[in-house]
């Protein structure tokens, strides 16, 4: 599963990205996308501001934090790994995306001063992990499955309202949005990954409460 969860957001991400290189009918298709829906207002442009690094990684920090110094109070062997991996990943996200942006040189739309380097989405990348990895460190403090379900929903609606802000706003082409997406997607699925495998590692060298001397 794991693969096919990692394989299929960067084949969209490879396609993508080779359509706005080539200027390909994928980036025809998606300039016309964007005109239909450009309404910029003042919404728009509080939703987008979400995708900030301001507003976004002081999130992923706080919750790094709490989660960490949880962990370390119930006695965890590796409370430090999970926030700090989640940090690691946040500060990859413009080690990434900026060189991609160079790569591409993508204009953009009208709304903007003209200018280049708007593909991918630098503030949708910033969302989805800050807000994703926050939501990832959390959903194992949560022992409801109705609580676990608003955090996720919470999460995905947030993500989904700086998107939608963005393009409304005509920060950026609807592709720029969604090839962040599936460059997040890729990330956090590798981050889900180690934080399973850490759990795992975790819970096999914790003794068990019917184990010790006698």
């Amino acid at each position: 599963m794991f693969p096919l969860l990692l394989a299929l957001p960067a084949v969209l991400f490879a396609l993508i990205t080779w359509q706005v290189v080539a200027d390909g009918p994928l980036v025809r298709l998606d300039e016309r996308v964007s005109g239909a829906l450009v309404q910029p207002d003042r919404i728009s442009e509080l939703l987008a501001d979400l995708g900030n690094a301001p507003a976004a990684v002081p999130v992923l920090v706080l919750v790094a934090g709490y989660t960490a110094w949880r962990a370390r109070q119930a006695g965890a062997e590796r409370w430090w790994l999970p926030g700090t991996a989640a940090v690691a990943l946040m500060a990859l996200v413009p080690a990434l995306v900026v060189p991609l942006k160079e790569l591409t040189d993508r204009p953009g739309t009208p709304v903007v001063p003209p200018a280049t380097g708007y593909y991918p989405s630098g503030h949708t990348a910033t969302a989805a992990i800050a807000y994703g990895c926050a939501a990832l460190l959390l959903l194992p403090r949560l022992r409801s499955p109705a609580a676990r379900r608003a955090l996720v929903a919470g999460c995905v609606a947030v993500v989904l309202g700086v998107s939608c802000g963005l393009v409304r706003r005509g920060y950026h082409w609807p592709l720029d949005v969604v090839a962040s997406w599936c460059l997040c997607a890729a990330l956090l699925t590798c981050y889900t990954r180690m934080l399973s495998r850490s759990s795992r590692r975790t819970s096999a060298g914790t003794p068990s409460s019917r184990t010790g001397p006698s």
